[in-house]
């Protein structure tokens, strides 16, 4: 299994279709043009030539989830009491992994490849929101600092608690 920078977006898109993710309406149209336009990046998991998961990531702050979308109180005091105020970060969007590939140490690895591609890219702080219990074991072990988020809608439509993660990264 590797980890690989964007791929063809209509192969993509035919993997989110096989999940059922992103089929609401211009929810697809979205995600391509937040990829197209570098607001959003992309990385994909790959066994055997295809796709079996995949993370998206952007640059982010305390005050804005992005670049004319403010955050919500909740959400902005909760990265303020992580780092302080006007602070930038990645954020780790999303992280997805097709269910016949989970508990093989895959998102061990991918946390592993993420946290040193964000520092080599040059970032030192990285925000990742989870709700599955998986990623939060792995955030958790790895030494994120924890705040209980807020309840949400989950891919599926159910309802979830999502907690805020956030780590430093350690300089070499």
């Amino acid at each position: 299994m590797r980890f690989v920078e964007d791929c063809d977006f209509l192969e993509f898109s035919a993997y989110l279709a096989r999940l059922g993710l992103y089929v609401g309406d211009g929810e697809l149209d979205r995600l391509r043009n937040n990829l197209e336009s570098r607001r959003s990046n992309l990385i994909v998991f790959r066994e055997n030539g295809e796709i079996i998961g995949h993370a998206i990531w952007h640059e982010s702050n305390t005050e804005e989830h992005s670049k004319g979308s403010p955050r919500d109180e909740k959400d902005r005091e909760i990265l303020q009491g992580f780092m302080g105020k006007g602070k930038d970060f990645v954020e780790l969007h999303e992280l997805w992994l097709m269910r016949e590939h989970r508990g093989k140490g895959y998102g061990k690895q991918f946390f592993d490849f993420f946290e040193d591609y964000i520092k080599r890219k040059g970032y030192d702080s990285i925000v990742y929101y989870a709700f599955d219990p998986a990623a939060i074991a792995i955030c958790r072990k790895r030494g994120y600092q924890e705040a209980y988020g807020m309840e949400g809608t989950g891919p599926y439509g159910e309802t979830e608690t999502e907690y805020s993660f956030y780590l430093k990264l350690r300089k070499t």
